[in-house]
């Protein structure tokens, strides 16, 4: 819209100082022609703004004039706390109005401030997404980050790990959180407050019906709360290890912090041989074996017996796959595949190895 553009040539102009008809259409998106009609409404309605020709050229204010047109929109003040997350912002349909606020806040900042508030921005950079994963796709997300700010209830079909796998049911959405770069819906139901995945969200209705949130929520404690509760439902089973020097080490490198928290709090005193027996959580065996698999020969499971030969039985066949196949190519063995253990001799061998550390 027009009004709102001529605002954000005022107020670029009052950050900014001189800047050429090009830098402004760049930051408006919009034609250098447009830029040139507004910059002439501008001055027609009495502001200030003035052009300088030539390769240093560009507009300008009058020294000294200052707009106070700094009032923030509804749009703009609901977007203000994401003023630092322009990917969150984006992905709530607020890219618009966050950059709006932030200029809007920056104009009305002293100039001395306003240099160190651009500072900041040119040296810290937020990147929320956890590494080595492709980001959610979450299509209903604009939808649902209305229905949050209006308050309006939610008829959902959702994908869950539990049968049925699929669901249907009709929510009141309470807040949105970004964990880790993925975006979770928390909602009340019929079965109180809940949280969804955005990405297993396979269809979203928005109602006309208007709820009132349930007196006294907090999104924040509710979060908190949930990531504790979430850990003790995880964790049903538990896992006696022997650690290695170098894995204690380690631990917040090679397992979750509640299972290296928990290795630390059970650590036993460390051996002739420097290793320690240590107590964690685990999911169930299936989960399990990947994880205490990552730890390699710096690790021995003690406990439970069906963790011990399901990890037994996973090297035993590995070592097999690559017997057979050196085996078959007719490669003599270097003398780094020289300690090779013959398929079917993993499970002995540990055992020895148990026996002697006990």
């Amino acid at each position: 819209m027009k009004a709102t553009r001529l605002v954000s040539i005022l107020l670029l102009l009052q950050t900014r100082g001189r800047l050429t008809a090009r830098q402004l259409a760049d930051a408006l998106e919009v034609s250098v022609r447009t830029v040139y009609r507004d910059v002439e409404s501008l001055g027609a309605a009495g502001v200030p703004v003035y052009g300088e020709p030539g390769h240093d050229g560009g507009y300008r204010l009058l020294d000294g004039y200052r707009t106070r047109l700094t009032g923030l929109t509804e749009g703009e003040a609901d977007s203000l706390f994401l003023a630092g997350l322009p990917a969150a912002a984006a992905d709530l349909g607020l890219a618009g109005p966050a950059a709006a606020a932030q200029l809007k806040l920056m104009a009305a900042l002293p100039e001395a401030l306003r240099e160190r508030a651009g500072r900041v921005a040119e040296r810290f950079h937020l990147d929320a997404p956890a590494w080595y994963r492709a980001d959610d796709e979450t299509p209903h997300l604009a939808t649902v980050a209305d229905a949050v700010w209006h308050q309006r209830a939610l008829r959902v079909r959702y994908l869950r790990w539990a049968r049925p796998h699929e669901v249907s049911r009709t929510i009141r959405p309470y807040g949105l959180v970004l964990k880790a770069g993925t975006w979770y819906l928390v909602a009340d139901g019929d079965k109180g407050p809940r949280t969804y995945r955005m990405s297993r969200l396979l269809d979203v209705q928005q109602e006309n019906e208007r709820f009132e949130r349930a007196e006294g929520f907090d999104l924040a404690g509710y979060w908190r709360g949930y990531l504790e509760r979430f850990d003790q439902r995880r964790y049903r089973a538990r896992a006696t290890l022997r650690l290695s020097p170098a894995a204690f080490d380690d631990l917040d490198g090679l397992l979750e912090p509640s299972a290296a928290k928990a290795a630390r709090n059970t650590a036993g005193e460390p051996g002739a041989d420097g290793w320690r027996r240590v107590t964690i959580p685990i999911e169930s065996t299936e989960y399990a074996l990947p994880e205490l698999l990552r730890l390699g020969a710096d690790a021995e499971v003690i406990d439970p017996p069906e963790l011990r030969d399901r990890l037994v039985g996973t090297l035993d066949a590995a070592r097999a796959r690559y017997y057979c196949s050196n085996v078959g190519s007719g490669r003599t063995p270097t003398s780094s595949t020289s300690g090779l253990i013959r398929p079917g001799s993993v499970g002995t061998t540990l055992s020895s190895v148990a026996t002697r550390s006990e």
